[in-house]
């Protein structure tokens, strides 16, 4: 079924743009809700002061911690947003003076998710003094009870949202807290643990422990802060903008940290001209692939070490375990779809569930989440995809995607509060969640979820949506134009990269590389060719004469020389 192409709405509203600001990129930032040029001002003063609950009893801790020396250990999460805050969480606290940091991270497979009774107790010989979690905790009430049982004291840094309770944590620094002051909820776990370096810097510099010129510079962690606020997917608001900006300025002038370096090279990515698709869809996922498949230390080693040498050693180890997870979930993607195919088939009136549950004995845990995101795209409905914890286990491990008005988590806690110990634990975001499940429950969960998505989701919004940025003139279609769109980002989840749409004629065309496109296109009534193509979009027939078009403009660089491109990213014949 095509999709519905809507254009983006632009409020009517006075904007008094600078001259420099092109027309079509004051539709773009209206549209996406700016109304005033400060919010596209991204300079690191914009950054919102640290107002966050706990805030000050976490630096009371951890400056008490580096005064000291005590035994400190960072507990991160096996994702790149994990990844990312453990690397920033080591590195700050060092700088900051902290002589005794090593961190903890849980593998997938034998600990499961965030501070665990398991991983404390695999952490009693290094006799720590205090815990700090990044990107987890605020669900980890056994874990946090088995860290003060053996009087370890516990800091919480996450950005999930909590439960009906709260740890028992000495400290919980989370926007997403009831009651929080901090404006932003949109924090990645790397941005919350960011945040308490900064407020701690701010306590130490002001209770004087730092000599004249020689504060420490936090602004070197931005690159990985950059990269975990991308990966994770959190909404790009102004503050998280300002983050990941100022990130990729570290990353384009060649001062990235030499794992994320790494990383982008592997990926054949000229880190010069990064953007933040290069982060979320380049090192991001290599990253990951270590925590799906293997042992996240992997990642987070890349981003500690400062040896050139090594950080590509393991960053090709990334890239080929990204490989191996990309071959993976190519065949359980196809199993899945193999599923629904059955399930519509095998119906009268041919519908689906408006939730999918889909779950293989033979999947693994740590790809489930991707096989989701696929299908969830595909089907245009939640998708929860669901693998056994272990080949030997009756537990199943859950992870589910959603589409836009459908708050996953939200529908994880109508259905926990209709169906109470049907869902033993389960935790996430509107978008994307994570749950655990019998086997035996397998059936009731699916009828519960798709009960709770057909309560909560009205017929249009099963519907696939094309949103775009409107037409653009002949005039429009320029390098320059094109290099500006790049850059004024960065773009996002909820801050998406401009596209636009139109009709075109097609003058010529090619196959390249067996499934691409490569399009000679004019608009009617001008005589400029534009050079486009359209990845995965040949399916053995020629394209029509006359096509409708959503496209992005791009730069295309080539031994050297660079020049405009249409990126076509979904087609359809004219009526």
């Amino acid at each position: 079924m095509q999709p519905r192409i809507v254009r983006r709405e632009v409020p009517g509203i006075d904007v008094d743009w600078p001259a420099h600001i092109h027309a079509v990129l004051r539709r773009v930032f209206t549209a996406r809700g700016i109304i005033s040029p400060d919010e596209i001002d991204h300079r690191l003063a914009g950054l919102l002061p640290p107002t966050f609950a706990s805030m000050d009893r976490a630096c009371d801790i951890l400056e008490a911690a580096i005064r000291d020396d005590a035994r400190m250990v960072i507990v991160g999460d096996f994702d790149c947003d994990g990844a990312t805050g453990t690397a920033v969480a080591v590195r700050g606290l060092r700088l900051l003076g902290a002589r005794n940091v090593r961190y903890a991270v849980p593998n997938r497979m034998r600990h499961g998710y965030g501070l665990s009774p398991a991983i404390v107790e695999e952490l009693l010989p290094r006799k720590p003094d205090v815990l700090v979690t990044v990107d987890n905790g605020i669900a980890a009430h056994a874990g946090v009870a088995a860290a003060k049982a053996h009087g370890m004291r516990v800091i919480v840094t996450d950005h999930h949202l909590p439960g009906s309770t709260l740890p028992a944590a000495d400290a919980i620094v989370n926007p997403c807290v009831s009651g929080d002051q901090f404006p932003s909820k949109a924090l990645a776990g790397v941005g919350v643990v960011f945040y308490v370096l900064l407020a701690l810097r701010t306590r130490m510099r002001e209770s004087g422990q730092f000599a004249v010129g020689k504060e420490p510079d936090l602004s070197v962690l931005l690159d990985l802060v950059a990269l975990g606020t991308v990966a994770d997917l959190v909404p790009l608001d102004r503050n998280n903008r300002i983050l990941v900006e100022a990130g990729l300025k570290r990353i384009r002038a060649g001062r990235a940290c030499v794992g994320i370096a790494a990383l982008l090279a592997c990926g054949k990515r000229d880190a010069k001209r990064a953007v933040a698709s290069d982060l979320g869809f380049v090192a991001g996922p290599r990253l990951n692939a270590a925590g799906r498949l293997e042992d996240m230390t992997l990642g987070i080693e890349c981003l500690l070490t400062d040896d050139t040498a090594r950080a590509f050693a393991l960053a090709e180890r990334l890239s080929a375990i990204n490989a191996e997870r990309r071959e993976l979930q190519d065949g359980m993607t196809a199993q899945a779809q193999a599923f629904v195919a059955e399930w519509i088939s095998s119906r009268g009136d041919g519908a689906l569930p408006h939730g999918v549950v889909l779950f293989d004995p033979g999947w693994h845990q740590g790809v489930v989440g991707l096989v989701a995101s696929r299908l969830k795209e595909t089907l245009h409905r939640p998708v929860f995809a669901c693998a056994l914890a272990d080949p030997h286990s009756a537990e199943i491990k859950a992870s589910g995607r959603s589409i836009p008005g459908f708050h996953l988590r939200d529908a994880l806690a109508e259905i926990d509060a209709r169906h109470p110990g049907l869902i033993p634990r389960f935790g996430g975001h509107a978008m994307a969640a994570g749950l655990s499940l019998d086997r035996a429950d397998l059936d009731a969960f699916s009828a519960a979820f798709d009960a709770v998505a057909r309560a909560r989701l009205a017929p249009e919004m099963l519907e696939a949506v094309m949103l775009t940025d409107g037409e653009l003139d002949a005039g429009d279609f320029t390098l320059d134009l094109a290099h500006q769109l790049r850059y004024a980002g960065p773009w996002g989840q909820a801050f998406p990269e401009p596209v636009f749409e139109g009709e075109f004629a097609v003058e010529s065309w090619k196959v390249v590389g067996e499934r691409h496109l490569k399009l000679m296109l004019r608009q009617p009534g001008c005589s400029e060719l534009l050079d486009a193509i359209a990845f995965g979009a040949y399916a053995g027939e020629p394209p029509a004469s006359r096509l409708r078009a959503v496209y992005a403009l791009d730069v295309n660089e080539w031994n050297g020389r660079q020049s405009l491109q249409m990126l076509v990213l979904h087609l359809q014949p004219c009526d």
